[in-house]
């Protein structure tokens, strides 16, 4: 005849087992929320023209993004506005000392840059204070809204582009030329990806 006292501390091990099993088996039936915001965010980024950029500057950001198409679009653009703010600062350092240079060219370039760079950081600036704000007027005012963010963040591109076009009549083996121009198409990538995220969350019609 068992003793029931001696089997209790058998049947507490057998009870622990079980449910250890069974939390493994829900922790393999769903992936932690960083794995899925990962996967999203690399699905996400392949609309892009700059997928690989994309990812790599988005996806430390994945727990907090999981699988939402408006914070994926917000933290692009946020991200696109940190590095536009960055050029413009190095732009302006740049200027003060072209102005010492006997390069006229690629001074007067240099002012036009980064005023134009100024006006993006502006636009950018706007679409993500719109973008904190989707969602206030309802679903009625959604498209409204997202159709102001496409047009800064477009026309934010477009001061990006009219950057570098200025440079057109600097010589071309103008060392200065050639290091801002790699910077600002750098710069470009962000804001393009940010817009093409935007859209893809315009696209889905509901906030």
């Amino acid at each position: 005849m068992t003793n029931p006292r001696r089997d209790l501390p058998l049947l507490f091990t057998l009870l622990v087992l079980l449910n250890l099993h069974s939390s493994a088996a829900l922790d393999s039936a769903d992936p932690p929320a960083e794995s899925t915001g990962s996967e999203y965010i690399r699905t996400s980024c392949g609309s892009t023209l700059y997928p690989e950029v994309c990812y790599t500057s988005l996806s430390r950001y994945s727990s907090a993004v999981k699988s939402n198409p408006a914070r994926l679009a917000r933290l692009a653009i946020a991200v696109s506005l940190s590095h536009a703010r960055r050029m413009a600062s190095y732009i302006s350092n740049l200027t003060r000392e072209a102005d010492f240079g006997t390069n006229t060219r690629a001074s007067s370039a240099l002012h036009d840059c980064f005023s134009n760079l100024g006006d993006a950081v502006e636009e950018i600036r706007g679409s993500l204070k719109q973008m904190r704000q989707i969602g206030a007027a309802g679903a009625s005012g959604f498209m409204f809204q997202m159709s102001n963010v496409q047009t800064w963040m477009s026309a934010a591109l477009t001061d990006e582009e009219t950057c570098t076009d200025g440079f057109e009549d600097v010589p071309v083996g103008d060392k200065m030329k050639k290091e801002v121009c790699d910077k600002v198409i750098d710069v470009k990538k962000f804001t393009s990806n940010a817009l093409a995220l935007v859209n893809n969350y315009a696209s889905k019609g509901t906030p």
